[in-house]
């Protein structure tokens, strides 16, 4: 009987200052856990912010190589501005740049003088939510007949 009055004097409560620590650690590494998962969260939403606005990007290169007739060949660079992406839930928009580079005269594997290549620059710039931007550059060539006589003209309508 002596023997179970010492053990309990002994003890003075260490079992409970123990388990307090034990609960401290696990609080601070579940608050871990918790700030980690925010920032994964948050970052996982600003790469599809990023990702939305490449496909804005690609959208207005894909429309302004669309209308790259109605381009004048004065070397100057026809800007749309701010176009909403159509389906976009988000608000993306995209502006264009597209701008005639100038023409060559002798295309290889075609008869001389019955062809004239055209070239192009489309630069477009997408922009979605919380300031992710993506600018793509894009070249393009169109291929016209010159016409019976071998001069050329304008490639537009």
């Amino acid at each position: 009987m002596q023997t179970s009055i010492a053990n309990r004097r002994g003890q003075r409560g260490a079992a409970l200052v123990i388990g307090l620590l034990l609960l401290v650690v696990l609080t601070l590494l579940a608050i871990t856990g918790m700030n980690t998962a925010s920032s994964e969260l948050i970052m996982a939403g600003n790469e599809q912010y990023r990702q939305n606005a490449f496909h804005a990007a690609e959208a207005g290169i894909e429309r302004a190589i669309s209308v790259l007739p109605s381009i004048p060949q004065s070397g100057a660079a026809v800007l749309v501005p701010n176009v909403s992406v159509p389906g976009s839930t988000s608000g993306d928009t995209y502006t264009t740049a597209s701008r005639y580079m100038g023409d060559d005269l002798n295309l290889p594997g075609f008869s001389a003088g019955k062809f004239v290549g055209f070239h192009y620059e489309v630069a477009s710039t997408g922009t979605s939510a919380r300031n992710a931007n993506s600018r793509q550059v894009q070249g393009a060539f169109v291929i016209q007949s010159a016409g019976g006589s071998g001069s050329f003209g304008s490639i537009n309508p």
